[in-house]
């Protein structure tokens, strides 16, 4: 699937109304989708999910009542998981780190310098360590997940300069993370002082001083133009991340065999268009940030690695991994 955004929304509307209007009969046969983010407009998610929601109308013309939601306009970070298990919403990205925080023996999932490049983690979801992975979210928590759409690989972004070599050099650091139990954690074995702070309000806490960095892959800092309230990226490199596509089981159960496997197809779609995207950007965006004036350095990568791993391995929640998971994903690696 090639499409470009310039043509997305208007393609994807126009499918929609025409369905509505060519099947009248079927309106009440519809099942509605409400699919919520608090990505930004300009961000890939945002238009990972007008893809999704053409190509599922193509597959599926008139069967879904397909609402589109970004910017946290439905419900803000972290409440959109609670939104789709209390079926107010249908759809949404949940991130691995509420997926951990609901099951700790997946906080596997989040570890620093797990996963070394998309297709990796794509890997490990399609073996039998997916399968299990996915079915106890499905148990446990009341949802399917669909796909997961690469985030981006994680580096430091500061509000002013520093000399960033060892995660020694980030004590004190005010490092912005999500709220959840996984992100701090992550940002602690960074050697950061991690703290918590909603997305929607990360421009104006490095613009204030609020705090002293926030870490992201290069696409979300040109997205969100943290950018113009930074001063330096620093290439840890510390997190390959996904973002899983997920429906809540009240929607899913309602579909046949037929209409699971169609939806899980438009994910896929979805995922390998906002990959091919991602990738893409992330290969341009170091001169995009140098020609804007950030300083962009490179640490020493393997002490942060190093450091980062045996934060991991050494800590209470490592126990509780599934034993030998950790060699059986290192031998998934491509």
């Amino acid at each position: 699937m090639t499409l470009k955004h310039t043509a997305l929304v208007a393609m994807t509307a126009t499918a929609l109304a025409t369905a509505l209007v060519a099947t009248p009969a079927l309106a009440q046969d519809q099942i509605e989708l409400k699919f919520t983010t608090v990505s930004v407009p300009t961000d890939l998610h945002t238009q990972a999910m007008q893809v999704f929601a053409y190509k599922l109308e193509e597959l599926l013309p008139g069967r879904f009542d397909i609402q589109l939601y970004d910017s946290g306009a439905l419900f803000g970070q972290n409440a959109d998981l609670d939104a789709l298990q209390r079926g107010n919403a249908e759809m949404a990205y949940v991130a691995f780190q509420l997926i951990a925080d609901a099951i700790p023996e997946f906080g596997l999932f989040t570890a620093g310098y797990l996963f070394q490049n998309p297709e990796h983690y794509r890997a490990v979801l399609e073996s039998d360590i997916g399968e299990e992975f996915k079915q106890r979210v499905s148990d446990e928590m009341g949802i399917q997940l669909l796909d997961a759409c690469y985030l981006g690989t994680r580096q430091l972004n500061l509000r002013t300069a520093r000399d960033i070599q060892t995660p020694e050099d980030l004590a004190g650091v005010k490092l912005r993370m999500p709220g959840s139990d996984s992100w701090l954690f992550l940002g602690e074995a960074l050697g950061a002082n991690p703290t918590p702070l909603p997305f929607g309000e990360v421009y104006l806490g490095l613009q204030t001083g609020t705090i002293d960095a926030q870490d992201n892959p290069l696409p979300t800092v040109e997205a969100a133009k943290f950018y113009e309230v930074t001063e330096q990226i620093t290439l840890t490199s510390h997190l390959v991340d996904g973002l899983p596509m997920a429906v809540n089981n009240q929607t899913w159960e309602q579909l046949t065999d037929d209409e699971k496997a169609k939806m899980t197809e438009a994910a896929v779609a979805a995922c390998d268009w906002n990959n091919a995207e991602r990738i893409a950007n992330e290969d341009r965006l170091v001169s995009f940030f140098e020609e804007e004036g950030l300083t962009v350095t490179t640490p020493d990568v393997e002490a942060f690695r190093t450091h980062v791993q045996n934060f991991y391995l050494t800590s209470d929640r490592a126990a509780s991994w599934p034993e030998g998971w950790v060699d059986r994903i290192n031998e998934l690696a491509p």
